[in-house]
């Protein structure tokens, strides 16, 4: 299932979030503009390498340009793609806009951040031998999806599911939109090769629990755990009364 959009509307404008997607797409088109052998550079530069954030390997002195621990960071904001980041940044204008609205800008920035580097330290407790870069904002936006899950589980999220050659769009709420979701990055990671490249599914994995322990700590106090949905949307077949 792949979501379209969410009937969840909030009454503030969701400008870290806006601010977030354009780091991220100004960051991606300058890896862009270095070509493939200084942007694959850049990626081992800013990525984040779990041996070398261990401490089992070193950069060669030419390459490293930030402290092992500071890649953990850095990593969030690089791509290996367009669909990398379109991916990425199209989550996180559906949820974060909500997100945001629960906890404020700042405590959601720090939210962020802080659930970018568990998902970072949990891709590397899996695989800490790995020499791979493992670089994006998904970590940090499975967070979001784990925040979003316990603060609005019934909110209806327009999913398109693909049949085929057919397709067919389908309201389902969040909790099992995104349970199912993260089902599969469960299934995943488990048969996943730890050493090869690909998708950092044990990051994503760790960015929901993250993001899910850490809600309860960010959100403002008048906002509940599992709020019913705000349909934005009314139904053609519920005419309005008056």
């Amino acid at each position: 299932m792949f979501p379209v959009r969410d009937d969840n509307p909030t009454t503030t404008k969701p400008v870290l979030t806006v601010t977030l997607i354009a780091v991220n797409a100004l960051i991606f088109l300058y890896q862009v503009s270095l070509g493939s052998r200084e942007g694959q550079l850049f990626v081992y530069q800013f990525g984040a390498i779990p041996a070398v954030v261990f401490g089992l390997k070193q950069l060669p002195a030419s390459v490293a340009a930030v402290p092992p621990p500071l890649s953990l960071f850095t990593s969030m904001f690089l791509h290996g793609g367009w669909m990398h980041l379109i991916g990425n940044m199209w989550y996180l204008w559906i949820f974060g806009d909500n997100i945001e609205h629960a906890m404020g800008r700042l405590r959601f920035l720090i939210f962020y951040i802080l659930s970018g580097l568990a998902a970072s330290l949990c891709h590397g407790i899996a695989n800490p031998g790995s020499t791979i870069p493992t670089i994006g904002a998904s970590g940090a936006i499975s967070g979001v999806l784990g925040a979003y899950v316990l603060l609005y589980p019934r909110a209806q999220v327009l999913v398109l599911i693909p049949l085929g050659i057919l397709t067919r769009l389908i309201h389902v709420p969040a909790m099992l939109a995104l349970g199912l979701w993260f089902v599969l990055q469960l299934f995943s990671g488990t048969l996943s090769d730890s050493q090869g490249g690909g998708v950092a599914w044990w990051a994503h994995i760790g960015g929901f629990i993250a993001g899910m322990l850490l809600v309860g700590l960010f959100k403002r106090r008048e906002i509940h755990f599992f709020n019913p949905p705000q349909p934005r949307y009314r139904s053609l077949q519920d005419p309005q009364e008056r």
